[in-house]
């Protein structure tokens, strides 16, 4: 009996998958996973996170949709580009070693409707009066093209962690 070679199957799977160009689907089979929305939609977190780690708030400013709904990680709920950046600009001042890191896991992105979703891990760290504080945990954002670009429409940062001082020790207000 002669062996059956594996090459017609193999070639079959490799035609049959889906290209980095064509981008995978989501989970319904529609929303584009990869491609070159979400190579933008992540150097646009990038740009973000060093933005805030430069304390720079016009680059802060730049991936946000002038109307973003923001759910902080002490729930509160800060609407508007300009809002968002002033609170920044006053954590900066107030905490002036503060650094925030948003690190996406997975990038889905609905083509039709030119809007995606980022959800990842976020951490941030400052010195308090009382001592360092370290706080991570997971987030989402929804991201909406408009004019050629992706901006930021909301955020949602949820705390699993939380580390050092008196910040974490008392639960925010409701």
């Amino acid at each position: 009996m002669r062996p059956r070679s594996i090459a017609p199957a193999l070639l079959a799977c490799v035609l049959s998958a889906p290209s980095a160009a064509q981008g995978a689907r989501g989970p319904d089979g529609r929303g584009v996973v990869a491609g070159e929305a979400e190579v933008a939609i992540r150097a646009r977190r990038e740009s973000s996170n060093r933005a805030i780690a430069v304390h720079d708030t016009t680059g802060i400013g730049a991936i946000l949709a002038s109307n973003v709904v923001v759910v902080t990680s002490n729930s509160a709920h800060v609407t508007g580009r300009n809002e968002n950046v002033a609170r920044f600009a006053d954590q900066f001042r107030t905490r002036t070693d503060v650094v925030y890191r948003r690190t996406p896991d997975v990038v889905s992105v609905f083509a039709p409707w030119q809007m995606a979703s980022e959800r990842g891990r976020w951490t941030g760290s400052w010195t308090d009066t009382d001592g360092r504080v370290s706080i991570g945990g997971t987030y989402f954002a929804k991201w909406r093209k408009t004019l050629g670009a992706w901006f930021v429409e909301s955020e949602t940062y949820v705390p699993d962690r939380c580390t050092g001082g008196r910040y974490c020790r008392e639960s925010p207000a409701p």
